[in-house]
C-alpha cells in the first residue's frame, strides 16, 4: 500500500497516549473512521479505528517504540487501499500490501525499516496493452472490460473499469507498451473528462460490488483424494481447517495453492512463523503445473503472497486478511476462480483480541471482544460464485480456506466454533492421526461437507455410481470405529466374517486411501478419476467378499472366511494396496485401463472362489 504525500495535514493534531499498537490524537475533528494517518515523525501508518469528540484512536501498523505525547498525526483523507492492477501476480507483500522484495532490495535490510514508503506495483514496467472492441464514442459502465495486458504465460490480465465509474468514451489507447501511469482510456460524462490507468485503488474493508450472486457447482478439486471424495468443497466455497500444532494444516494450506483447480491462489501467512512463508518462496518458483496443452508453468505464476508473520507488528495482521481478500475479489471480478488460503484465522483473532484490550472494551469468552463472530462473518461473507458486474457476461468465484490454530487442539475455542457456525466444510485435523505419521490427518469421523448436494449434479455426470460408493465407504469407516471397541473386548477372532471384512477393507480405505504422502511423484497429487476407480475397487471388494461369505454359508460346501479369501487371492489384495502407486503421469487412459482390469480380474476372482466352495 504506496500513500502519496498526503491530502491534508492536520497541524494542531497531535499525540495524547501512546499503548503498544494503538495510540489516541486530539485535534482530529473532520477525520471519518477507518481514515488512513501517518503517525510522529517516522510517517508510521495507522488507521483510526474509533472517534470520540475532537480525539481519534489509532492502530499503527508499523512498531511504536520511540512515539512521544505531541509528536504529529498527518491526514490522508482516504481508507486503507490496496492497488490493483498489472505486477501483482508472483508478488509477495507485507499486510499492508508493501512490496517485500522491494524494500529488502532499496533498504538492504532484512528488517523492514519504520515508516518506509514504497509503491505496491512498479509503475516504471511496462505492459502490452490490448484495448478490445470498445471504440470512441462507445458508453462503458463500472465492471466493463475494455483492454488485456499479457501479465505472464499462464495468467491474461483484463482491465476493467473501476465500479461506480461510467461515461462516453472519448479516447482509449491504441495497441502498445505502456507502464501504470500512463493514462490508457479517458471517460466523458455529464460534461466533465475523467483520466484512468491501468492502476485501481480499492478501500480493504469494502467488499467489491458484483452483479449477482450464484449457486456454487463446481467442486473444488485439492488432488488430496480425503478432501476430493468424502469432504468436497465447490468454488466458492468456504472451509475451515482447525487443528492443533503439527497436524499439518500448513501443508494442505500449500497444497491447495499448489495443485487445487483454481486459476489463482491468493496465500496469506497471517501471524505465523516467517520459515512457513520462506518455504513457499522456495518451493512455489520451482513447483510447476502441466498446462491442457501439455506446457510446464510455474506455480508462482498464478500466486501472491501476503507475509504477516508472529514477528511483525499485530495490528497488521488484521489489515493482511483484508488485503488478501481484495486481491482476490479484484481476480473474481475480471472472471477467474479465485482460492485463497489464510493460514491462520486464529492469529488475526489474537490481534483483534489484542487491540481490543488496548481499547480497554468489554472481553467475551477467552478474552476475544464480542464482536469476533461478526467479523469472522463478514470476512467468510467475501467467499462466493458470482455474476461479475459489466460486459461481457463472466462468472468468478473466490473460496475460502482458512486455518484454525485451537490452543491445545481444543475445538471448543471460540476461534474455532464461531468460524464452524459460519463455513460449509470442515476438515478437522486429528493430533493422534498426525503422531501415527497419517498424512493428511483429516479425521473421517468429525469431518463433514455441506456442499454434497449441491455436488450431485456434477457427480452424475462424472460417475452415476459414485455417491452410492462414498456412501458405502463411509458407512464402512462409521462401523469400523463401532467395532473397534469390541475388539479391544473380546478380540478380533471372535468378531462374524462379515466384521472382519469390514475391519480390512476399512484397513484399506484408511491406509491406503485416505493417506497420503506429499513428497513423492505418484502420490502428491491425485487427479479425481484417480480418487473414484481407487475407491470403487476398494468397496466392490468388500462387496464381493461379504456375498462369497453369505452365499458359501447357505451350501453343503466348504465354508468361505475372510482367512480364506486372504490367502487365496493374496495377489489381488495387494494390487488393491498398490492402486496409490500409479502414476498420473502415465496418462487418465492407461490408468483407467489398469483399474478397470483389477475390478474385472475382482470379479472373476471370487466367482472361481466361490465356484470352488460348492
Amino acid at each position: 500500500m504506496y500513500i502519496t504525500s498526503p491530502t491534508l495535514i492536520s497541524l494542531d493534531a497531535g499525540l495524547l497516549q501512546v499503548s503498544g499498537p494503538v495510540v489516541v490524537a486530539d485535534g482530529m475533528g473532520g477525520a471519518a473512521m477507518y481514515e488512513l494517518v501517518r503517525v510522529g515523525h517516522d510517517n508510521l501508518i495507522g488507521e483510526i479505528i474509533r472517534l470520540e469528540g475532537d480525539s481519534a484512536t489509532i492502530q499503527v501498523y508499523e512498531e511504536t517504540a520511540g512515539l512521544m505525547v505531541n509528536d504529529p498525526v498527518l491526514r490522508t483523507r482516504k481508507p486503507l487501499s490496496v492497488e490493483l492492477g498489472p505486477g501483482i501476480l508472483g508478488n509477495i507483500f507485507d499486510g499492508i500490501q508493501r512490496p517485500l522484495k522491494t524494500i529488502a532490495i532499496k533498504s538492504g535490510d532484512v528488517y523492514i525499516p519504520r515508516g518506509v514508503s514504497v509503491p505496491a506495483l512498479d509503475k516504471d514496467v511496462l505492459w502490452e496493452f490490448q484495448p478490445t472492441k470498445l471504440g470512441v464514442g462507445d458508453v462503458i459502465t463500472g465492471g466493463d472490460l475494455y483492454a488485456t495486458v499479457f501479465e505472464n504465460t499462464l495468467m491474461q490480465h483484463h482491465v476493467a473499469l473501476p465500479p461506480g465509474s461510467m461515461g462516453k468514451i472519448s479516447y482509449i489507447a491504441p495497441a502498445g507498451q505502456y507502464n501504470l501511469q500512463d493514462t490508457v482510456l479517458e471517460l466523458e460524462f455529464q460534461g466533465i473528462k475523467k483520466k484512468f490507468t491501468m492502476l485501481q485503488t480499492w478501500p480493504v474493508r469494502s467488499p467489491r460490488p458484483v452483479a449477482s450472486k450464484l449457486a456454487a457447482d463446481t467442486p473444488l478439486l485439492t488432488g488430496q483424494r480425503v478432501l476430493d471424495a468424502l469432504f468436497p468443497s465447490v468454488l466458492g466455497g468456504t472451509c475451515a481447517i482447525p487443528g492443533a500444532f503439527g497436524c499439518g494444516k500448513t501443508v494442505i494450506s500449500q497444497a491447495l495453492s499448489k495443485y487445487s483447480n483454481s486459476e489463482a491462489v491468493v496465500y496469506v501467512g497471517c501471524g505465523e512463523r516467517g520459515n512457513e512463508m520462506a518455504e513457499v518462496l522456495m518451493d512455489f518458483p520451482q513447483l510447476t503445473m502441466t498446462l491442457p496443452d501439455g506446457r510446464e508453468e510455474s506455480v508462482m505464476k498464478r500466486t501472491t503472497l501476503v507475509a504477516n508473520t508472529s514477528n511483525m507488528p499485530v495490528a497488521a495482521r488484521e489489515a493482511s486478511i483484508y488485503t488478501g481478500i481484495t486481491i482476490a475479489e479484484y481476480f473474481r471480478d475480471m472472471g477467474y476462480n479465485v482460492s485463497m488460503m489464510a493460514d491462520s484465522t486464529s492469529r488475526w483473532a489474537e490481534a483483534l483480541r489484542e487491540i481490543s484490550g488496548r481499547l480497554a472494551e468489554m472481553p467475551a469468552d477467552s478474552g476475544y471482544p464480542a464482536y469476533l463472530a461478526a467479523r469472522l462473518a463478514s470476512f467468510y461473507e467475501r467467499a462466493g460464485k458470482v455474476k461479475c458486474l459489466g460486459s461481457p457476461d463472466r462468472n468468478g468465484s473466490v473460496t475460502i480456506v482458512g486455518a484454525v490454530s485451537p490452543p491445545g487442539g481444543d475445538f471448543s475455542d471460540p476461534v474455532t466454533s464461531a468460524t464452524l457456525s459460519i463455513v460449509q466444510v470442515f476438515w478437522g485435523l486429528d493430533k493422534k492421526l498426525a503422531q501415527r505419521k497419517h498424512f493428511p490427518s483429516v479425521n473421517w469421523l468429525i469431518s463433514y461437507s455441506k456442499y454434497s448436494k449441491a455436488l450431485e449434479s456434477f457427480y452424475e455426470k462424472f460417475d452415476p455410481d459414485f455417491i452410492d460408493i462414498r456412501t458405502k465407504a463411509r458407512e464402512v469407516l462409521q462401523r469400523e470405529d463401532d467395532l473397534n471397541e469390541i475388539v479391544q473386548l473380546v478380540g478380533k477372532d471372535a468378531l462374524a466374517e462379515s466384521d472382519k471384512i469390514t475391519l480390512e477393507t476399512a484397513k484399506l480405505l484408511r491406509e491406503d486411501y485416505l493417506a497420503q504422502n506429499a513428497f513423492t511423484p505418484y502420490d502428491k497429487f491425485c487427479p479425481f478419476y484417480k480418487s473414484v476407480w481407487m475407491m470403487r475397487n476398494i468397496i466392490h471388494f468388500n462387496t464381493l467378499a461379504n456375498q462369497a461369505v453369505e452365499r458359501a454359508a447357505g451350501t453343503d460346501g466348504h465354508k468361505i472366511t475372510y482367512s480364506v479369501i486372504k490367502h487365496r487371492l493374496g495377489d489381488l489384495f495387494y494390487r488393491l494396496v498398490s492402486q496409490k502407486f500409479e502414476d498420473p503421469a502415465e496418462g487418465e487412459e492407461a490408468l483407467v485401463g489398469k483399474f478397470k482390469k483389477l475390478y474385472d480380474d475382482l470379479t472373476t476372482g471370487f466367482r472361481n472362489l466361490e465356484d470352488e466352495a460348492r
